[in-house]
């Protein structure tokens, strides 16, 4: 089976949650960059590439990423983009580059392992580009195959991310539907953060 890293998107400062550092959220009784970076490599993903950005020294510091390749964005404020930037380089930088890049957002805790590796199954070829769908809505995760990185990287501007590249290219985008067993919130408002106290929900 072809190599499909892990690009984990963890340097939001959550400006909307009251300057909260999003990645530190307790979820399951684990920072919440921990929780998604165990879900990505159950799911297959390796190596997975965190990037880091609001709070990164405390977030070192308090959450067991030691498995993994860690990318400091000093840029993260400008938003998504330049995280995405910055993973994708750093997989441009492995002896061994993967065959696609899996890129998650640590703010949606719900997606878990089985929509992740569901996803990730989609690599067909390094022209492979697919998408997690939501009852035929295009969400997270994201699949790039090999041949996407470099363009995406180009593309991703601002809060924006792979998603102008993504459009441009809809015939050639495989949607992979998961509304069976994820949930593609996030955790934008402050209201949102209930949610990580209750129970997993069943699909």
């Amino acid at each position: 089976m072809a190599r499909v890293a892990g690009v984990l998107l963890a340097a939001g400062g959550g400006r909307r949650l009251g300057g909260r550092v999003k990645a530190l959220l307790p979820y399951r009784g684990r920072p919440l960059v921990e929780l998604v970076v165990g879900e990505l490599r159950a799911a297959g993903c390796a190596p997975v590439v965190v990037v880091l950005g609001a709070g990164v020294d405390e977030v070192l510091a308090r959450a067991a990423l030691d498995d993994c390749l860690v990318v400091r964005n000093p840029a993260w404020e400008s938003g998504m983009g330049s995280s995405l930037r910055a993973g994708l380089a750093a997989l441009g930088g492995l002896a061994e580059p993967p065959a696609g890049a899996l890129v998650a957002l640590v703010d949606q805790p719900f997606v878990g392992t089985a929509a992740m590796a569901r996803v990730a199954g989609a690599l067909r070829s390094p022209e492979t580009l697919a998408a997690a769908a939501y009852r035929g809505e295009r969400g997270h995760p994201v699949l790039l195959g090999a041949a996407h990185l470099a363009g995406v990287a180009e593309a991703a501007r601002g809060d924006r991310g792979a998603r102008d590249y993504l459009r441009a290219r809809a015939d050639r985008l495989t949607l992979v539907e998961c509304a069976d067993v994820a949930d593609p919130g996030d955790l934008d408002h402050p209201a949102d953060l209930r949610r990580l106290s209750e129970p997993p929900t069943a699909h």
